[in-house]
C-alpha cells in the first residue's frame, strides 16, 4: 500500500523508515552471534575477582581513620599498602602461570598473567605515616591509622 501525500501533508512524513531501522538494529543485537558475545563480555566482568575494583570502606574517629577492604580468596602476600601523608593506596597483585606438558614431559605450552588492581583513599587530615597497623583475616583488610595533630593557635 503506497501513500500519497498532497503539497499540504508534506510536513506528516511517515516514520516508517525510522522505526524499520530501529527493529534492524534490535534484531541484530539481540540475536546470536551479538547477543552471545555481549553475554560472555558482560560474564567476564563480574566473575573476574579483579573485575574494576574491591570494595572499600572508611571510617573516620576523632583520633584515627579505619579503613576495610573486601579481599575474598586473596592472600596477604599478594596485598601492598603505600601510605603517604594524605592518601593510603592498596594494591592487589595476582599472577598466574600454567603450563601444559605432553606425555614425554615436553613443554607445549606456557602461560603468565599477571592482574593488578588498586584503590587509593583520600584522607581529609594528615597522619602519622609511622604508625600504621594493618591485619588481614578471612578476607578483609583492616588498616587503622592515627591522625596527626596539628598545633592550635589562639588568636589575640
Amino acid at each position: 500500500m503506497t501513500e500519497k501525500f498532497s503539497k499540504d501533508d508534506s510536513s506528516k512524513k511517515s516514520p516508517e523508515p525510522i522505526n524499520h531501522l530501529m527493529k534492524a538494529m534490535n534484531d541484530f543485537f539481540e540475536h546470536r552471534p551479538v547477543k552471545g558475545f555481549f553475554e560472555s563480555l558482560d560474564e567476564l566482568f563480574v566473575s573476574s575477582p579483579f573485575s574494576a575494583s574491591f570494595p572499600v570502606e572508611l571510617k573516620e574517629t576523632d583520633s584515627k581513620y579505619v579503613i576495610k577492604a573486601k579481599l575474598p580468596g586473596i592472600k596477604k602476600e599478594q596485598i601492598e599498602i603505600d601510605v603517604l601523608q594524605q592518601f593510603v593506596t592498596i594494591s592487589v597483585m595476582h599472577r598466574e602461570t600454567i603450563t601444559t606438558e605432553n606425555e614425554k614431559q615436553e613443554m607445549i605450552q606456557h602461560k603468565d598473567s599477571m592482574r593488578r588492581t588498586s584503590r587509593t583513599v583520600p584522607l581529609t587530615k594528615a597522619i602519622d605515616t609511622k604508625n600504621v597497623k594493618a591485619s588481614y583475616e578471612n578476607g578483609l583488610l583492616t588498616i587503622a591509622i592515627n591522625k596527626l595533630k596539628g598545633k592550635r593557635i589562639d588568636i589575640t
